[in-house]
């Protein structure tokens, strides 16, 4: 029996309500600075009520900040680390659920435990690694005397080491994020759920350990991959520290860090409702993807957690 509870549900309601206003009171914010022409946000108290300049902000800051070319580098560059995060997380997550080696477990608490490193605290030492990727090649060159070797043998002065840049290149942009303590976490959760009868199954059949990956645990994990995938592109998305160290040219800027170029300059008249506009604009990638896959997001934390 259901108790009917006509006050609690009314009070209920009249606080989610309330938490709903609260959120999407900056965002109407947003968009009616981006409706407005500059004389109107100055205005004190600036309206509450949509302008008629909207088209025209948008078309602004399109051609300011060159937005043509920032949301091609942000789909490319939220599309490799998708893609990488979830192809290292499942081949991770299939190891340590279905193969049996030395120190396994050790090898998933340390993937765990880096959960607590995010890309701002190791920011430095990930700098330097993008700035001159062959750093480790670079040591043990220096460490073992390989050019002293080299110049023993040959009688000629060689250069061996090697000066490979990532800054400002989509490389930069993608590799040194595609590693993801929680998707590999997730998928491992999910594949503890399969039954053993299924590899039992698949060994008898004479499926290899990458056909039983492939054949059978990637269409079971369907589901979970999506929802990870709308999660990883938001994430990716969104990101503004690290593009914004690995990028000093503004061809290789994304979207969000764009928006800093509109920012308003101490020399110049404050042009928030072309700011404004652009934030509308890198907002819409995001809340597409959401819509659209909605249904398969939350389909996919359903079964995560059964």
């Amino acid at each position: 029996m259901v108790e009917r509870t006509p006050v609690l549900d009314t009070f209920a309601h009249l606080i989610l309500i309330a938490g709903a206003a609260l959120v999407c009171i900056p965002i109407y914010f947003v968009f009616v600075t981006g409706t407005l022409s500059q004389q109107q946000v100055l205005q004190v108290p600036m309206p509450w009520i949509p302008g008629d300049q909207f088209m025209t902000n948008l078309a602004t800051a399109w051609q300011k900040a060159d937005f043509g070319r920032l949301f091609l580098n942000s789909l490319v560059v939220s599309a490799g680390i998708v893609a990488g995060k979830i192809a290292l997380s499942l081949l991770a997550a299939f190891a340590v659920t279905y193969f049996r080696f030395p120190f396994r477990m050790t090898a998933f608490w340390l993937i765990f435990v880096s959960l607590m490193l995010p890309i701002e605290v190791r920011i430095v030492p990930t700098y330097e690694a993008a700035a001159n990727a062959a750093l480790p090649w670079n040591a043990i060159v220096d460490v073992l005397d390989l050019q002293g070797l080299a110049r023993t043998i040959t009688g000629r002065e060689l250069t061996l080491t090697v000066d490979w840049s990532l800054v400002n290149t989509y490389s930069g942009l993608i590799l040194p994020l595609i590693a993801s303590a929680t998707a590999t976490f997730l998928f491992r959760q999910f594949f503890l759920t399969v039954p053993d009868e299924l590899s039992d199954a698949a060994r008898v059949d004479g499926a290899r350990p990458m056909q039983f990956f492939w054949l059978i645990l990637l269409p079971l994990s369907r589901s979970n991959i999506v929802a990870m995938a709308i999660i990883l592109f938001l994430w990716s998305w969104n990101q503004y520290l690290w593009p914004l160290l690995v990028t000093t040219e503004k061809s290789m800027s994304t979207a969000v860090i764009g928006l800093r170029h509109l920012m308003p300059s101490a020399d110049a008249a404050p042009s928030w409702h072309v700011l404004m506009s652009a934030t509308l604009l890198t907002l819409a990638p995001p809340v597409v993807v959401v819509l659209v896959a909605q249904r398969w997001f939350i389909k996919g934390l359903i079964d995560s957690g059964k």
